[in-house]
């Protein structure tokens, strides 16, 4: 449906003026009546309020649309001599009714939103019903709060039929975030099981790293979180067996370049903070129920045409590496 202009306009942004410079060619087809892109101009200045005055206003020919009784109107906005690109509208052919709609692509696969590959699994394979894509920042307080209560619960009431997956998103505010995915995954490329051992643990004692011996040995000090979070990757390492010196070579060279790409990738799905999941496509940011967390993998599996499970009692929180 054909929605007239309405308050739509009022969120109409002029952020992308710097990047044009020129009017846009008219476009072919009718001309419009200076009447008529009078008539316009007047109602866009009425309901854009972050409009400025001086604004000019262009607006261009009219071609046929797609909508019934409705016909294509191109119109930019310069201001300072600066372009925006020209914004699609539709007029009506009685002239009386101007309208914008957004047209979206429905995607065919929600669930290929984030690529889970060459990632550490936990859960189902990877042909599971649902797939769990967690951005994760292993020092911020809220990923701790749901990777500790909500994922055992998940695991507890789905079993296989979720496939979890982390990318990491170490937020620039967090001093020792980045060094932490680093480390955990020079284990992983060694170790699922203990990659998933020491997030698990990194994220129970988040608050303490950093503290320790010397001085008040109670103010955190990143030097002193960098030295535990590589005795921990050490420490579990040697649990799970991996190769000392590989593993000690990836954590001394703390190569971010994987980690930079995942950031890299949050920034194109609009992840300005953390925890994100993605389940199935459907996004979750930031601290949500348990239960709504339930309902949306519930409707994921009834849409993959599985039966949800009964719901569980919540897990405990994860033990420390190697227990």
């Amino acid at each position: 449906m054909v929605r007239p202009l309405r308050v739509l306009f009022l969120a109409l942004s002029l952020t992308a003026l710097g990047c044009h410079a020129q009017v846009p060619p008219a476009a072919s087809g009718s001309p419009i009546s200076p009447d008529l892109a009078r008539r316009i101009e007047v109602l866009l200045r009425s309901r854009i309020d972050t409009l400025p005055p001086e604004a000019d206003i262009h607006v261009f020919s009219r071609t046929p649309s797609e909508f019934t009784g409705y016909d294509n109107v191109l119109v930019s906005f310069t201001v300072d001599g600066k372009t925006s690109p020209a914004a699609p509208f539709l007029i009506s052919a009685d002239n009386k009714t101007l309208a914008q709609i957004t047209k979206l692509a429905v995607p065919t696969d929600p669930k290929q939103t984030v690529s889970p590959d060459g990632r550490p699994v936990r859960g189902g394979p990877a042909g599971a019903p649902v797939l769990i894509v967690g951005f994760d920042d292993l020092e911020c307080p809220f990923c701790a709060k749901l990777h500790q209560e909500i994922f055992p619960a998940i695991l507890n009431r789905y079993g296989d039929q979720v496939h979890i997956v982390y990318r990491d998103f170490p937020l620039p505010m967090h001093p020792w975030a980045m060094r932490a995915a680093v480390n955990v995954n020079c284990l992983g490329a060694q170790s699922t099981t203990g990659y998933w051992n020491e997030v698990d643990y990194i994220h129970a004692h988040a608050s303490n790293i950093g503290t320790g011996e010397g001085e008040d040995g109670k103010t955190p000090t990143v030097a002193r979180a960098n030295d535990q979070l590589d005795t921990f990757t050490r420490e579990e390492g040697k649990r799970q067996k991996v190769n000392a010196a590989t593993l000690d070579a990836c954590i001394a060279k703390q190569d971010d370049t994987s980690i930079q790409a995942s950031i890299k990738l949050g920034d194109t799905l609009g992840i300005d903070a953390t925890p994100a999941l993605f389940i199935n496509g459907y996004r979750i940011v930031g601290a949500v129920s348990l239960d709504f967390v339930y309902k949306i993998i519930d409707g994921a599996l009834i849409a993959a045409g599985k039966t949800p499970p009964p719901s569980l009692p919540p897990a405990t929180a994860p033990a420390k590496p190697g227990n």
